[in-house]
């Protein structure tokens, strides 16, 4: 499950095998999800278990950002005036959460058929979510900084997630929130978000994962130590089989998320999970 397989297509004339190696991206995960585009929005389809989590994501986003900016989150449009950038923001669902709750958001995919789908759905839903085709590293050569920078379901995807996680660091304003979510490298995950989820259950389409290509907490939160930012919050998130309800859990082996702060920012967010 992911938002972003960060790729680039190899075409006659197009980039070359150093370019892409350079890009931080692979050309077969940008392929699947080129094939898959079009189904973003469709609840029954391949990223229900997408749909699922962002309910989820979209509270705890929701509460921590409100607290980290003191805001309340009770307000209906907590997020007023922040500008965020989400990175590999896939068909939108999670831009358009943001957008919602009141933030300026800035959803940025590799997957051109990606951003065409939602910057399609934003605009007939009434939402002004601004997307565009590219990368972390080509919003750094324009000098963008953002409030908040969102890396969901981004990491275990690309070649070298460290230089990504940097990447999305130095982007980041004084004060600001980063969030990242991914999967753990354990045995607890190769068990069920690949045993599980793509053979047994078949919830998504085989190969969509890659146990090596899995990202440690600690792993996540020395890329984020090295960019200058201070981890405040991290909590697990768990899927009852049964029932596909998603929920928070104090265990990390196997998805979980991580946010930071650069210096700055409100202490009051403290680490833990939330209610």
């Amino acid at each position: 499950m992911s938002e972003l397989r960060a790729a680039a297509g190899r075409e006659p004339g197009g980039p070359s095998a150093v370019a892409v190696a350079e890009s931080n991206v692979d050309p077969a995960e940008v392929a699947a999800f080129e094939r898959l585009a079009a189904t973003w929005w469709d609840p029954a389809g391949p990223f229900w278990p997408l749909h699922g989590l962002n309910a989820l994501r979209a509270r705890y986003l929701r509460e921590r950002l409100a607290t980290a900016f003191e805001r309340d989150p009770s307000d209906p449009r907590p997020l007023a005036g922040l500008r965020l950038l989400d990175v590999g923001c896939g068909g939108g669902i999670l831009s358009e959460s943001m957008a919602a709750l009141g933030a300026d958001v800035h959803g940025i995919d590799v997957v051109a058929r990606n951003v065409a789908i939602a910057a399609t759905h934003a605009r007939d839903s009434g939402l002004p979510v601004r997307y565009e085709v590219g990368t972390a590293r080509d919003l750094l050569a324009r000098a963008e900084r953002y409030d908040v920078v969102l890396c969901m379901e981004v990491v275990e995807h690309v070649p070298r997630p460290a230089e990504l996680l940097a990447e999305c660091s130095r982007l980041l304003r004084t004060g600001g929130v980063m969030v990242v979510a991914t999967i753990n490298r354990t045995a607890s995950s190769w068990l069920m978000a690949i045993v599980g989820a793509e053979y047994v259950l078949r919830w998504l389409p085989r190969g969509t994962h890659r146990w090596s290509r899995f990202v440690t907490p600690d792993e996540v939160e020395g890329a984020l130590a090295a960019g200058g930012l201070e981890v405040r919050a991290r909590t697990g998130v768990r899927v009852n089989p049964l029932t596909r309800r998603f929920g928070l859990t104090r265990g990390l082996a196997v998805n979980y998320m991580v946010v930071a702060c650069r210096a700055g920012g409100s202490a009051d967010m403290q680490a833990g999970v939330s209610p």
